[in-house]
């Protein structure tokens, strides 16, 4: 089980960062809602990861505090809640805004984040309400996971709105819907990050 690992960012493409250790470089695919605090590329990152095996890939997901990865942790024990689906909702939203929505049974939220329908928002309520239960009351989650930060990113390719439409897509989004969010978003100057979490607050 690979729990953490601390290396130099070397490449940004959201949602997957590429982190050297030691001389190896692992893919890390994180949630939007922690990429956006990954330190700059060239610069030292540590993350905790969730290492998962699959008959046809070996995946790392990670995550810039424990809490967070165990959010996602108990999400994929929910029925029919997997990896990616996982990945979606914590980019579409951070842990503590999540764990907010399951105890005040906010449906109407939980279904606007990519890949989750009705059943699926009552089924998360239902089964980690009471498995959520004194979270965000306990502090578990630091102040700054409640906000999105502000701040530049330095991925600013002449095609960020292509990557941010590839990001949205890997996240769960249906290309259409990808494209039209971002050309309603995207102006010159802005980044691939700000492209996204503008995409993912207005959809």
């Amino acid at each position: 089980m690979i729990g953490r690992l601390r290396g130099i960012v070397i490449e940004k493409q959201p949602p997957e960062v590429l982190l050297e250790v030691g001389g190896v470089g692992y893919e890390v695919q994180m949630p939007m809602s922690c990429f956006y605090d990954l330190p700059e590329i060239g610069k030292e990152a540590a993350i905790h990861t969730h290492f998962v095996v699959r008959e046809d890939a070996q995946l790392l997901y990670g995550f810039n505090h424990k809490q967070e990865r165990a959010l996602f942790r108990e999400l994929i024990k929910t029925n029919g809640v997997g990896p990616k689906l996982a990945l979606a909702i914590l980019s579409g939203m951070t842990a503590s805004q999540f764990v907010i929505c399951v105890e005040r049974e906010e449906i109407s939220s939980l279904v606007k984040l990519p890949g989750v329908g009705k059943k699926t928002a009552e089924r998360l309520v239902v089964e980690m309400k009471d498995r959520l239960k004194g979270w965000v009351s306990h502090d578990l989650f630091s102040p700054a996971m409640v906000a999105l930060p502000v701040g530049t990113s330095e991925l600013r390719a002449p095609d960020a709105a292509d990557e941010a439409v590839s990001a949205l897509i890997s996240l769960g989004y249906k290309p259409q819907q990808a494209s039209q969010i971002v050309s309603k978003i995207a102006v010159d100057g802005m980044s691939v990050e700000e492209i996204i979490r503008e995409s993912l607050r207005s959809l």
